[in-house]
């Protein structure tokens, strides 16, 4: 890990692997740990450069606990961009991560090669802003739920039936989810990011190549959500992957990489790909 002063504050991050630089973008409530599961090591097998960091929010990157905004985020990605030389780069986002990709390919199109957007959208809806305010007065009203409860609550909300049905998965799932569970004042600035506005008629302007995957089960960011914002992105491709739920890029990241790699390997005018 390093650690270094950008864009006013302390961001850590890390890099591994030799080649044309990827930048993972993870979302709200996790590290930059997430990615060393599956993505990251497959993609330095792949010949890549890998750069992760753990978001404003996430220890020991600064807390910021008085808040901050989506840009101010983006303002953290270009400062780590320009302070390792890496432009233009190509990024994976997932979920708040994908979003922060998504006004990046906005703003500054000449840093981003390609992008791929997962458990994305560009708006929210009522049961998704409900969910937001609900999270945020549970943050601020200082209760403290069992963590047994949380992680239970936590692999409802974010694994596939399928995975929900094995039971083997579950067991380690919910040891995982219950000495993992995100709290502090940076998870509180990040839960306030939601809901999000609609950004769909701003995101047809954006003109990089974009890969959207999203997940068949994922209650979090349906998958209708992630086919809104490949519409409304010109040439945008569309691949939905059956029985995943929000992690589905823990759930099946054979799978998920493999997409990721054949996008970066495609030329820009192939043909979208497929649901799985």
């Amino acid at each position: 890990m390093t650690t270094a002063t950008l864009n006013g504050i302390r961001l850590s991050y890390y890099e591994q692997g030799a080649g044309e630089p990827v930048v993972l973008v993870m979302g709200t409530g996790s590290g930059a740990r997430a990615w060393n599961l599956h993505q990251v090591p497959a993609l330095v097998a792949a010949g890549y450069r890998v750069v992760t960091f753990d978001n404003r929010g996430i220890p020991p990157t600064s807390e910021c606990a008085g808040g901050f905004t989506l840009h101010e985020m983006v303002d953290d990605v270009l400062a780590l961009v320009d302070h390792l030389h890496i432009a233009p780069a190509r990024f994976v986002g997932t979920s708040m991560g994908a979003a922060i990709v998504q006004e990046l390919a906005l703003r500054r199109p000449d840093v981003v090669r390609q992008a791929v957007l997962m458990a994305t959208r560009a708006r929210s809806d009522v049961a998704r802003s409900a969910l937001a305010r609900a999270e945020l007065a549970l943050a601020d009203s200082g209760a403290k739920l069992p963590p047994e409860y949380q992680a239970v609550v936590r692999a409802m909300q974010s694994l596939s039936p399928k995975t929900l049905l094995d039971d083997a998965a579950v067991a380690d799932w919910l040891d995982v989810m219950e000495f993992s569970e995100p709290s502090g004042p940076g998870l509180r600035a990040q839960l306030a990011l939601d809901p999000l506005p609609d950004r769909l008629a701003a995101y047809r302007s954006i003109s990089v190549p974009c890969h959207v995957i999203s997940f068949a089960d994922d209650l979090i960011t349906p998958p209708e959500h992630g086919r809104e914002v490949a519409d409304a992105i010109p040439g945008a491709s569309h691949e939905l992957f059956q029985d995943c739920g929000h992690y589905g890029y823990l759930e099946n990241p054979e799978g998920i990489n493999r997409s990721i790699l054949a996008f970066f390997q495609r030329p820009a005018s192939s043909a979208p790909l497929r649901s799985h």
